[in-house]
């Protein structure tokens, strides 16, 4: 069994740790592969790093062929997410939407089955209407993404939906929360971003900052974990899968679990205006049923102990 991860960052790289430790050796395609900040994460000496683009469905194919792959975890997004997306709608509509086609294609061509694709639990969130009832004769019958990046992500979950109905492709969308987790490297989101240079702050006996809304978060080790189950799931069920740690972070609880970790630390709550967009205040929870029932996902870690183990990996791998 080989896997190929399209994506080798925040999350991409926990599924490429979790395959290695698997046993296996998987192989990492990615525009840029970063590999210092990857070698923070796994041995990379166990697995294949290949530089590619997914919006050049040649090299993509060619990796396929190469590497005699079985089965693909598709984690690449547009650069900072949300708000990358809305700063620059073209270039993550491409990416994301036709980037993702590339890849279901290619599967589909060298009877690939098994596609697992990075979602986002934006599509919870970032969404408005509906007021039709669900009749579906009716123009606002249902609810629709207020977002470039939400936009997209409903387009590849409604796209690979159909590639599995019309073409027998196995294929999983990963709802994740915003992520956050050991990474050196570029990438990640805006919330990412925001509770990493946080802990960093506190760490270094600094003001951290902290989102002003409630918010769903996930350990990047548990949207790498949750990915991996659903590559190896017997049966991939309704195909849309939930992926948090299960609970509504407050900012007065997220900032009681960094007092936790960090004794004494200063906390500022506040949203940058240049971040609201990427930052919804959540009200409700994202349901983890299906993805228990169907995958087996359950959260590992929690705030408190996502934020211990962060620490950890930070203390081990400082920054100039």
């Amino acid at each position: 069994m080989t896997t190929l991860v399209v994506g080798a960052g925040l999350v991409g790289a926990q599924v490429a740790r979790i395959l290695v430790e698997k046993g296996e050796r998987p192989i990492l395609f990615d525009n840029s592969p970063q590999t210092g900040p990857l070698s923070e994460v796994f041995d990379v000496s166990r697995a294949i790093i290949e530089a590619g683009d997914i919006l050049r469905p040649l090299t993509l194919a060619a990796t396929l062929r190469r590497h005699k792959v079985t089965r693909i975890a598709h984690t690449a997004a547009n650069p900072m997410l949300t708000l990358g997306a809305q700063q620059d709608p073209y270039a993550a509509i491409n990416l994301n939407i036709m980037g993702t086609v590339n890849v279901i294609e290619a599967a589909r061509a060298f009877g690939i089955k098994r596609v697992v694709v990075s979602s986002s639990n934006v599509l919870n969130y970032f969404i408005s209407g509906g007021d039709g009832s669900n009749d579906p004769t009716r123009e606002g019958a249902f609810p629709r993404p207020t977002t470039f990046y939400a936009s997209t992500k409903q387009a590849i979950e409604s796209l690979g939906l159909n590639y599995a109905r019309w073409h027998g492709i196995e294929f999983a969308a990963m709802r994740y929360a915003a992520v956050f987790g050991p990474w050196s490297g570029a990438g990640g989101g805006g919330p990412s971003n925001i509770m990493r240079e946080a802990l960093r702050c506190a760490l270094a006996g600094k003001e951290a900052v902290l989102p002003s809304g409630n918010m769903e978060w996930v350990y990047s080790k548990d949207a790498g974990r949750g990915t991996v189950l659903a590559l190896d799931a017997e049966d991939l069920g309704p195909g849309v899968f939930n992926v948090t740690m299960g609970v509504l972070a407050t900012p007065k609880a997220t900032a009681h679990s960094l007092n936790e970790i960090i004794p004494g630390c200063k906390v500022r709550i506040e949203t940058p205006p240049a971040a609201a967009v990427a930052l919804p205040n959540v009200k409700r929870v994202s349901d983890l049923t299906t993805s228990a029932n169907q995958i087996g996902y359950r959260p590992e870690y929690g705030l408190v102990e996502a934020l211990q183990d962060l620490a950890a990996w930070m203390k081990a791998h400082p920054r100039p």
